[in-house]
């Protein structure tokens, strides 16, 4: 029951707000009603994971069932999506007063809680394909919100990149389950040496469409195109929890199926490795480049996830313990600085109305609290010490060194750093305008406008900051987390 409820629960709240008419006309009761949710369902789920259970729901055949397991790595991915969901959730109550159809938004929020647990929690490849699924069509309203014609063109290009991607591991669901005698997640994978003789080539093909397909989500090439679309339409937390959140059940994904279903030790050294760390580099270098070329904040902030989540990508790919450590520590790492970095934008969006980056000279003087904790949320993906980016990048890098991949264990570090003096480019020039506009600068206008010192409303400006000390804390003293990782890594590899 310990496992369900925090899937159930979330589930049937956010269809009550959808259908009940007396949530959709008092706001204040909807945004309440969301907010206790939000909080019992974290209590569940530090309930549920403060120990390894299990539980099956029903068999589809005698070797298939839909079940749930809590282990270390669904351990880790719950609790970061509980916690960024309600964050994000509080946010959302101030900045979703500025759109329509909030229950709506809150509904549909509610939802995708509950179907990302069941994700986290999945024991095997069917039921993880099961919320996977579930995940793309309950998160497409999120991104459909506004009904514009630019949201609806985003959501049909969400929804075909998903389905497309998600076709592409169907393909390996069906091979794997021909040669397994179980789809468990098991640290080190199932198939045995003997189930896969003679069908090596069709088992490689297998893993790196199962890779791509579930890359994905992750926004890695070649299918990374519905990122940099749907973000800019989605209102502001939407866009924060798909980059944050949404875009790490590509990652968990492809960890189950690598290192719990097929094992590394049968990818190690084959064409499906190098294709995987040279997909991976690209994204990370593209990316970078495309974000620095785009000058509207959100699109810029998309096209850095791309890039960013594929440092998780390569680390992964690498199939090397500290790598391992680097990537997962990114996941929380990167988590934690874009939702604070969208929630940002958000932010500036509804306080100013400014969209593009140059629109944001003087900034500094209208919002210096949200200015400052975009500065340091910019400082940890960018990679500065002691902010945590570097972190998980000093992982990431020592790792590929330490990988043995040949020629792309020294190509892999030097464009992380490329990437990172790219990160720099298009992060921190908002920063450095925003609080040093040059002594040309004239706040008539913004004085005209009554915009001097207004700060967003706390529900707005709260979470930022306090993800901005996580960041920061986190990148002091990562000791903690480093340690679960390790853990982790040491099951799995």
């Amino acid at each position: 029951m310990k496992l369900l409820l925090p899937v159930l629960l979330p589930i049937f709240a956010g269809i009550l707000v959808l259908l009940s008419k007396g949530l959709r006309k008092k706001r204040t009761l909807l945004t309440a009603f969301a907010a206790f949710i939000l909080a019992v369902e974290a209590s569940l789920v530090l309930w549920a994971v403060w120990e390894e259970s299990s539980v099956v729901l029903f068999s589809l055949t005698n070797t298939l069932t839909i079940a749930f397991h809590v282990d270390s790595i669904g351990r880790l991915f719950s609790v970061l999506t509980v916690v960024m969901w309600l964050l994000v959730g509080i946010y959302a109550m101030a900045y979703m007063e500025h759109e329509h159809e909030e229950h709506k938004f809150f509904g549909y929020y509610l939802i995708v809680t509950g179907i990302l647990i069941g994700l986290d929690f999945s024991s095997n490849l069917i039921t993880m394909y099961v919320f996977y699924e579930l995940m793309t069509l309950t998160s497409l309203p999120l991104v459909l919100h506004e009904r514009t014609k630019e949201a609806v063109q985003a959501g049909l290009k969400y929804l075909f990149y998903s389905v497309a991607g998600a076709f592409f591991a169907l393909f390996g669901i069906f091979f794997l389950a021909s040669v397994c005698s179980s789809l468990e997640f098991v640290p080190g994978g199932v198939l045995a040496g003997e189930a896969v003789a003679g069908k090596e080539g069709l088992l490689l093909t297998a893993a790196c469409c199962m890779i791509i397909g579930f890359g994905t989500k992750a926004g890695m090439f070649p299918f990374h195109g519905w990122l940099p679309t749907a973000h800019p339409v989605a209102p502001a937390p939407a866009s924060a929890v798909l980059s944050g959140v949404i875009t790490k059940a590509g990652v968990l994904a492809v960890i189950r199926v690598i290192y719990f279903i097929i094992g590394q030790d049968l990818i190690r050294g084959t064409w499906v490795q190098t294709v995987w760390v040279v997909l991976s580099l690209a994204t990370v270098f593209m990316g970078s480049m495309l974000a620095y070329k785009e000058h509207v904040l959100k699109k810029r902030l998309a096209y850095s996830t791309v890039s960013q989540v594929s440092y998780i990508m390569f680390g992964l790919s690498l199939l090397e313990p500290t790598a391992f450590v680097g990537a997962l520590s990114h996941v929380v790492f990167h988590s934690i600085i874009k939702n604070g970095l969208f929630m940002t934008a958000g932010a500036i969006i509804v306080t100013t109305g400014w969209t593009r980056v140059e629109q944001m000279r003087g900034l500094g003087r209208i919002m210096p609290f949200t200015l400052a904790g975009y500065t340091v949320l910019s400082l940890a993906l960018v990679g500065i010490p002691p902010a945590s980016g570097f972190v998980s990048k000093w992982y990431l890098a020592t790792g590929a060194m330490a990988s043995g991949v040949g020629v792309w264990a020294f190509v892999g570090p030097v464009v992380l750093l490329i990437s990172a003096l790219l990160t720099a480019g298009y992060l921190l020039p908002v920063t450095i305008q925003g609080f040093f506009p040059g002594k040309d600068f004239d706040d008539s206008e913004l004085k005209k406008r009554k915009l001097l010192k207004k700060e967003p409303a706390l529900f707005m400006l709260g979470p930022i900051l306090l993800l901005a000390a996580a960041a920061l804390l986190l990148g002091c003293f990562p000791g903690s987390l480093i340690q679960m990782v390790q853990s982790i890594g040491a099951l799995a590899l």
